[in-house]
């Protein structure tokens, strides 16, 4: 990998008069940025149709697009939206946070208006987008008509067990029923993917690149377990056995119970993989560098029982190791990926991803623990590493400083000199910059030396994340002549 760096900003926390950033103007523009801000990289997070909790790590699909992210403005320059439909709707009154509620209730009615006129128009290029995914579009669609069908309740819930455990006769009636439904949210499919390969084209035509993050696990609720449930472990009604979590860590002293269903690796092994081959083929076509989420898992993950309320009571069950990893880099070698190998870490985690030969990830923030030596100081780094300031579930850093123990801020300040003059964000993205570490990665806060209000994520609570926006004007040239500047020293950009 290059020396290089990028900025971590969700597209959902861009600027936009529609409730949440899109793949619009916004997006141009922060490509726009990057670019005069010598930056290579644009790290995002999961852009997946979103469920209960608006996160992006819990996905109805591991390939589809989320609807919200599709821009209204590029719409109605389409023929498909009137200025006055999209500007009748309510999107919320706070530009600077998602208002999750009023994107669920107005979102999918206006994007149908869309596919009404839109339908018999490109009705070709529909076919041809259907052909090209055909290995999950039919699902996906199927299973977002069923939801709606039966109120939205996970599958799990479903009240006709035919359709549930999707035997075929019970597919083939619903597909027929459900038609109009499901050619919605193919057509929502097609939207989403014209306008991502057309940002994606231009911010390749800028010089930057897309890391996208790719969680291990996915969700209960998705078409991914309803339509192959025999890759879970799942009972002969496909509950799950036990489901994924963490252990009590840094984050929380409860563990985080994720309730992901876990992987039947022995299945998946018997058939060389075949389910993860085509799933990083779908994210390729999204992503120019795949940061595998919780890369441990794939050596040993944390199992709890079904039921559990918290993360507490589980064990630990030795994963597909190499076995897998040597299958992804090999069948993709043309891919980078990164492993995100934080939490609790063993000598047989250090031994996969010295024998994957991934990058790793150092985080500034957990550099400065002043009761131990770290591995996060930049000065044990090698090059074959990416340094984070922080991460999207991670305080931004004016935040971290009022909320971390005074101590490891002393270190902090110690450390790497930081000075009022300066500034103790600019002081800590110094650090990072200056770095060995092949890239250099900072969330947007980060820059924009913003504090309450501006975290992203707190893991282990449900409800308030995943709803900051930058607002409008908060790049200024000034910010991006000093971010440039900054990249140009150190050798980034």
């Amino acid at each position: 990998m290059k020396r290089s760096s990028g900025i971590l900003m969700p597209i959902s926390s861009l600027p936009s008069p529609h409730g949440i950033g899109t793949m619009g103007k916004a997006a141009y523009a922060f490509v726009d940025f990057l670019a005069e801000a010598r930056q290579a990289w644009w790290q995002i997070l999961p852009v997946g149709p979103t469920s209960y909790g608006d996160s992006p790590y819990q996905s109805f699909s591991a390939y589809a697009g989320n609807p919200y992210l599709v821009d209204p403005d590029m719409l109605i320059r389409d023929g498909l939206l009137t200025e006055e439909e999209v500007s009748a709707v309510d999107w919320g009154d706070d530009p600077a946070c998602v208002d999750y509620a009023k994107i669920y209730e107005n979102r999918i009615p206006l994007l149908r208006l869309a596919k009404e006129r839109g339908w018999q128009r490109d009705a070709e290029k529909v076919a041809a987008f259907a052909e090209e995914n055909r290995g999950w579009l039919a699902d996906y669609a199927l299973f977002m008509a069923l939801k709606r069908h039966f109120g939205m309740v996970a599958w799990t819930e479903w009240p006709d067990e035919d359709i549930r455990l999707r035997k075929a006769a019970a597919v083939a009636r619903y597909t027929k029923e459900l038609a109009e439904d499901i050619d919605l949210f193919v057509y929502i499919q097609y939207l989403f993917f014209a306008q991502w390969q057309a940002l994606r084209a231009y911010a390749h035509e800028k010089g930057i690149g897309i890391i996208g993050d790719l969680p291990i696990y996915v969700a209960m609720d998705s078409a991914d377990v309803w339509a192959d449930p025999n890759s879970f472990q799942l009972d002969e009604k496909n509950v799950p056995k036990e489901v994924a979590g963490v252990p009590p860590d840094y984050f929380s002293e409860d563990g985080q119970l994720w309730g992901n269903p876990l992987y039947d690796w022995d299945a998946m092994k018997r058939d060389g993989y075949g389910w993860w081959i085509r799933r990083i083929e779908g994210a390729s076509h999204l992503y120019d560098i795949l940061r595998i989420d919780h890369f441990r898992g794939f050596e040993s993950y944390w199992a709890v029982p079904y039921g559990e309320t918290t993360a507490k009571i589980g064990r630990w069950v030795k994963g597909p190791g190499m076995d897998l990893v040597g299958v992804l880099t090999g069948w993709f070698p043309n891919i980078q990926f990164i492993a995100e190998d934080l939490g609790y870490l063993t000598a047989e985690v250090r031994q996969l991803l010295a024998d994957s030969g991934l990058p790793g990830m150092k985080v500034l923030e957990f550099a400065f623990d002043s009761r131990e030596p770290s591995n996060y100081l930049p000065h044990t780094y090698t090059n074959h590493c990416v340094c984070y300031a922080g991460t999207h579930d991670n305080a931004p850093l004016m935040i971290w400083k009022d909320e971390a123990a005074k101590d490891d801020i002393a270190m902090a300040v110690q450390y790497l000199g930081l000075n009022d003059g300066e500034g103790f964000h600019w002081g800590v993205l110094r650090g990072g910059m200056s770095s060995v570490a092949d890239l250099f990665v900072a969330q947007m806060q980060d820059y924009l030396g913003l504090g309450k209000g501006s975290r992203m994520n707190v893991p282990g609570i449900l409800g308030g994340n995943w709803q900051w926006r930058m607002l409008p004007g908060q790049i200024t040239p000034e910010l991006t002549a000093r971010i440039a500047d900054m990249t140009r020293l150190y050798g980034r950009g």
